[in-house]
C-alpha cells in the first residue's frame, strides 16, 4: 500500500518570514563570517555597472551587516581569491567553492562553440591564453583588446577571445581593477582541489538547486529556476533529489489560492524569529531581483526604471525599496552631491514608517561618507516637517 505523506501548508506570512531569514534579513546578522559569509550563504551576488549610493554588489552585504567598510567589501570579493565572476542569475560574484558546480554551464558553452554569435579564430584564442600564461593576470586593455566602443557587439577579436575563454572555463575573473575585469588562467587562479573536480551535470544541478532553495527558504518552481537561471528540464531532473521538501503556500496561487512550492528543510525546522533589518535594498538584491516573487511575497510591484525615459519614471532612476519590519514600505531614489546624500524622490506607503525611513537614510548617508541628507521630492509633502526633524535629530 502506498503511503502519502501530508504536504506542509504555510501561510503567506510564514513564507515571507522564512524568506527573510533565509536571505539574512531577519535575526541577528552573522558578523563573524562578514562579507564572505554573506556571499557564501547567498551563493551569488549580482553585479551591475550603475553606481548611485554605491554599486549594487556593495549594497548586498550592507543591507545585511550594516555599515561594513566599503574597502572591506572590495577586499572580501576580489582581494584573496575567495570568489570569481560567472554567469549565474546574471553576471554575478560567486564563492570560489562553487567553481566545480558551474562545470555544467561551462560544458554547455563549449558545446555551442561560440559566445553570443561572436566568432574568433583559434589563433587569437591561443594567443590570449599564451599571453596570460607568460605574463599573469591582465585586463582586456593589457591584453591588447579593449572594446572599440562601449557596445558589447563591437568587441575586438581579443576581447571576444578572452570572454569566450571565461565562458569555457579556461580563464577566470577573480579580481577587478578600477572596475575592469582582470583575467587569469583558471588553472593558476582556482585552487587546485577545486579546479580538478569534474562533477557531472546532474551533480552540479542538484547541488545548485539545493543551494538556491536554502538561499530562498521557500520557493516556487519558477523561483528556483530563476535563482541560477536554469532551464525547466534541468530543474525538473534534480529537484526531487535535491533535499528540498514539497510544501504549499496559502495565497501564492492565482486569486489567493495555495501554490505548490519547495522549502529548505532547515527553514521549516524552527519558526524564524529575531530582529528585522531596516535598510534600503538594491533593485538587484537577491531578496527582490525576481519581480514576480517580490510582488507575491511583499505585494510590491517594483521595477528598475534606469532605462525608462525620464518623463515616464514613477519612482526614479534607481529606486531602492525600503525594508522595515519585514515588509517593503516605500522607495527612495538616491544620489550623492559631495558630502550630501540626496533623496531625489521618496515614496512612502504610510506615515507610520517615517521613523524607519529617516533611520535608513541616516545610516546610508554615514556609510557612504555623507554628513547631511536632503530630500527633494516626497510623495506626501505634509510629512516633510516631521521627516526633517527626524533627520536632524
Amino acid at each position: 500500500m502506498t503511503v502519502t505523506t501530508p504536504v506542509t501548508t504555510l501561510s503567506a506570512d510564514e513564507a515571507r518570514r522564512i524568506a527573510l531569514r533565509a536571505q539574512g534579513l531577519l535575526g541577528a546578522p552573522d558578523r563573524r563570517g562578514g562579507v564572505r559569509g554573506v556571499l557564501r550563504h547567498l551563493g551569488a551576488v549580482q553585479l551591475d555597472t550603475i553606481s548611485v549610493l554605491a554599486r549594487s554588489h556593495e549594497l548586498i552585504p550592507y543591507a545585511r551587516l550594516g555599515a561594513v567598510g566599503r574597502p572591506a567589501v572590495e577586499e572580501a570579493y576580489w582581494g584573496s581569491g575567495a570568489s570569481f565572476e560567472y554567469w549565474s542569475h546574471a553576471a554575478c560574484i560567486l564563492p570560489v567553492e562553487e567553481w566545480p558546480l558551474f562545470a555544467f554551464r561551462r560544458r554547455g558553452y563549449r558545446g555551442r562553440g561560440h559566445l553570443w554569435g561572436h566568432q574568433v579564430t583559434p589563433e587569437t584564442y591561443r594567443h590570449v591564453l599564451d599571453k596570460l600564461r607568460a605574463e599573469g593576470p591582465l585586463t582586456s586593455t593589457e591584453l591588447g583588446g579593449a572594446k572599440k566602443t562601449a557596445e558589447w557587439w563591437d568587441w575586438s577579436d581579443t576581447k571576444i577571445a578572452v570572454e569566450r575563454a571565461l565562458a569555457f572555463g579556461d580563464v577566470v575573473c577573480a579580481e577587478r581593477r578600477s572596475w575592469k575585469r582582470v583575467y587569469a588562467l583558471a588553472e593558476q587562479a582556482v585552487p587546485t582541489d577545486l579546479f580538478e573536480q569534474d562533477p557531472s551535470d546532474e551533480e552540479c544541478l542538484r547541488t545548485l538547486v539545493a543551494q538556491a532553495g536554502a538561499a530562498l527558504g521557500v520557493a516556487t518552481r519558477a523561483d528556483l529556476l530563476d535563482y541560477h537561471r536554469l532551464r525547466a528540464e534541468q530543474l525538473d531532473a534534480v529537484v526531487e533529489a535535491s533535499g528540498l521538501v514539497p510544501v504549499e503556500v496559502a495565497g501564492w496561487g492565482p486569486a489567493g489560492a495555495a501554490a505548490a512550492a519547495w522549502a529548505d528543510p532547515a527553514a521549516l525546522a524552527a519558526p524564524p524569529r529575531g530582529r528585522h533589518r531596516t535598510t534600503l535594498l538594491s533593485p538587484f538584491d537577491s531578496l527582490i531581483w525576481d519581480r514576480g516573487r517580490t510582488e507575491r511575497i511583499f505585494g510590491m510591484a517594483h521595477r528598475l526604471e534606469a532605462y525608462t525615459p525620464k518623463d515616464r519614471r514613477v519612482h526614479g532612476y534607481f529606486a531602492m525599496p525600503l525594508l522595515t519590519g519585514g515588509r517593503l514600505v516605500g522607495r527612495v531614489d538616491p544620489a550623492r552631491e559631495g558630502r550630501t546624500l540626496v533623496a531625489r524622490q521618496v515614496s512612502l506607503d504610510s506615515p507610520r514608517h517615517l521613523e524607519a525611513l529617516a533611520a535608513a537614510l541616516r545610516e546610508a548617508a554615514a556609510w557612504v561618507g555623507c554628513d547631511a541628507v536632503r530630500v527633494e521630492a516626497l510623495n506626501d509633502e505634509g510629512l516633510r516637517p516631521a521627516l526633517t526633524r527626524l533627520l536632524d535629530a
